[in-house]
C-alpha cells in the first residue's frame, strides 16, 4: 500500500477494501522501520494519526466521499498544526506548540487528510540541502550519501521514500521543486496568492507560497483542489474562484506553444540536465504541442534580486524571535540588551544569521536604495519579461536545478549552495506557478527533474502539459532501491 497513488488509495478506502485505519497504520510502521535511517521526520504524530484515520472510518462508513478522505499526509514543519510542535527545524521552537492551524490544516482536517507527523527542513527554510536543520540531516532515499534538497527536503524525501503518499512543503525560491528533483517526485509551487499562507512561519513574505509533492501529477491535482483559494486571514490570498483541476488533465495538448529559454541551458547545467530537457521537448512535441527556443535575459539577475528581497524580509519577520513571548530563552542574562543577543546568537543556525544580517544591511540607512529598491526594480522587470514571454508561449520549460543530487557537504561554501538555484528563484520573484515532473535518472543513479512555468493562475494549463509529459515520457515516480530497515 506504502507504493500506492493518493489516488489509488481512495479507490481502495472507498470500495472497503482497506480502511483509514489499516492504512494508517502501515505508513506508521514503514515509518518505525526505515525513518530512522532517511530522517524525514522530526516529529510523528502517532497517537493524533490513529484517531484521525478512525474519525476518516466513520465518514466512510456514512457514505461520504472525498479524495483525500483517510489518506496519510507528512507536513513540513514551518507549517503551524494546533497542539503538535511546530519547531522549523530550529533551536529557536524546538518546543514551540501552536495554538491554531494553519488554513491548509484546517483545509486538509476537513477532507479528511490523516497527518502523519511533522517533517524536517532547513532551519527557518533558509537553505537547499536540509544540512541546516537544527536536528538531523534528512537522506535522499535514491543515494544516502547525497542530499535530498531543501528547504522541503524531509518532505521530498518522506514521499520518496513511500513514508506518506504526499505531502505539504513551503517554497520561497525552489524549497519544492528543487528536492523534488532531487528525490525524483511531482513538486508544485503553485502561484502566489492562490494558496493561502495564513499559519505558515514567515521567512520571506512576498515570496513564500505553500505545495505539495506527490507521486504524479495528477495526485497533484487532486491536494491543490483542496489547499487551494481564497482566505480571509491572508491579506494575500487571491480571489480566484479555483476550478477542479483534474477537469480536463487528460485532453491532451495538442496546440500548446512551449518556450524553452535558452538562458537556462548555458554554462553550469549539468549535460545529462541539459539533455533531459532537450528530450522533454521531443516528448511534447510528439504529444501534440510546438516547441521553440526563446529567451529571458534578466534570468543572471534574479539569484542576486532574489538573496537581496528575501534577506530582507528575513530580517524584519524573524526580528519576533527575541526569547520574549515564545520560543527558547536565554538564561542568566543581566538585563535586556543581553537577553536578546544571547537568545538569538545561540537560537539560531549560522545560515539564518547570515541571512539576517545581510538583510539588516540592505535595509539600513543609505543602502535601501542601493540594495533592496534596486532589486526591488529588477523584481519588476524580470515580472515584465515573463510577461512578454507569455503572449507568445502557454508554457516554458527549463531544468528545475542546474545539476542533480550533491554529496553531504560538497557544498560548504554558501556562494556555491546559492547558485544551485538560479533556475528556480526567478518564478518565486515573478509569483509564478511552476511545477518538477520526473525525467529519469543520471548515469550515476540519481533523480533528473524538468520545470514546467505557466502565467499567473494557469495551473490547470501546468497540470495538463506535466500530466501529458509524465505519460507520453513514461517515467512517472522514481522508486529508490533502498530496503526498509536498513
Amino acid at each position: 500500500m506504502k507504493d500506492f497513488t493518493v489516488r489509488e488509495l481512495g479507490r481502495l478506502l472507498h470500495g472497503r477494501e482497506l480502511s483509514a485505519l489499516e492504512l494508517t497504520k502501515i505508513y506508521l510502521d514503514r515509518i518505525a522501520k526505515t525513518d530512522a535511517v532517511i530522517e524525514s521526520f522530526i516529529t510523528v504524530c502517532e497517537e493524533q494519526a490513529i484517531k484521525a484515520a478512525q474519525a476518516a472510518d466513520k465518514r466512510i462508513a456514512s457514505g461520504e466521499k472525498g479524495a483525500l478522505l483517510g489518506i496519510p499526509v507528512g507536513i513540513k514543519d514551518n507549517i503551524c498544526t494546533s497542539g503538535v510542535k511546530t519547531t522549523c527545524a530550529s533551536k529557536m521552537l524546538s518546543n514551540f506548540v501552536p495554538p491554531y492551524d494553519a488554513t491548509v490544516i484546517k483545509k486538509l482536517g476537513q477532507a479528511g487528510a490523516v497527518m502523519l507527523g511533522k517533517l524536517n527542513m532547513d532551519e527557518f527554510a533558509m537553505g537547499s540541502s536540509t544540512e541546516k536543520s537544527y536536528f538531523k540531516k534528512t537522506k535522499n532515499p535514491h543515494l544516502l550519501n547525497c542530499v535530498p534538497g531543501g528547504s522541503s527536503g524531509g518532505s521530498a524525501a518522506c514521499v520518496s521514500a513511500g513514508l506518506a503518499p504526499f505531502a505539504l512543503g513551503s517554497d520561497t525560491g525552489g524549497s519544492i521543486r528543487q528536492p523534488a528533483s532531487f528525490c525524483g517526485t511531482v513538486g508544485l509551487k503553485p502561484t502566489y496568492g492562490l494558496v493561502s499562507r495564513y499559519g505558515l512561519v514567515a521567512f520571506a513574505s512576498s515570496l513564500d507560497q505553500i505545495g505539495c509533492f506527490t507521486r504524479d501529477v495528477y495526485d497533484c491535482a487532486i491536494v491543490l483542489n483542496h489547499i487551494a483559494g481564497h482566505d480571509a486571514m491572508d491579506s494575500t490570498s487571491a480571489p480566484f474562484i479555483v476550478p477542479d483541476y483534474t477537469n480536463g488533465l487528460t485532453d491532451g495538448i495538442s496546440g500548446k506553444r512551449i518556450g524553452i529559454p535558452k538562458q537556462y541551458l548555458e554554462s553550469g547545467i549539468q549535460p545529462e540536465v541539459r539533455e533531459a530537457v532537450n528530450k522533454a521537448a521531443e516528448y511534447f512535441e510528439k504529444a501534440g504541442a510546438v516547441c521553440e527556443e526563446c529567451s529571458l535575459p534578466l534570468t543572471k539577475y534574479a539569484l542576486p534580486a532574489y538573496y537581496l528581497i528575501s534577506s530582507a524580509e528575513a530580517s524584519s519577520n524573524l526580528a519576533r524571535f527575541d526569547g520574549v513571548k515564545y520560543g527558547f530563552r536565554a538564561e542568566n542574562c543581566s538585563n535586556l540588551s543581553e537577553m536578546y543577543e544571547t537568545t538569538r546568537s545561540l537560537g539560531f543556525g549560522e545560515e539564518v544569521k547570515r541571512r539576517i544580517m545581510l538583510g539588516t544591511y540592505a535595509l539600513s540607512s543609505g543602502y535601501y536604495d542601493a540594495y533592496y529598491k534596486k532589486a526591488q526594480q529588477v523584481r519588476t522587470l524580470i515580472q515584465r519579461e515573463f510577461a512578454d514571454n507569455f503572449k507568445r508561449f502557454d508554457i516554458l520549460l527549463t531544468p528545475t536545478t542546474p545539476t542533480t543530487a550533491f554529496e553531504f557537504g560538497e557544498k560548504a561554501d554558501p556562494v556555491s549552495m546559492y547558485m544551485g538555484d538560479i533556475c528556480t528563484v526567478a518564478i518565486n520573484i515573478a509569483g509564478l506557478p511552476a511545477i518538477n515532473v520526473p525525467a529519469g535518472l543520471d548515469s550515476r543513479g540519481k533523480p533528473v527533474g524538468i520545470q514546467l512555468i505557466a502565467p499567473p493562475f494557469c495551473e490547470q494549463s501546468l497540470l495538463k502539459c506535466a500530466y501529458a509529459y509524465e505519460q507520453t515520457a513514461g517515467f512517472g515516480f522514481l522508486q529508490p532501491e533502498f530496503k526498509e530497515g536498513i
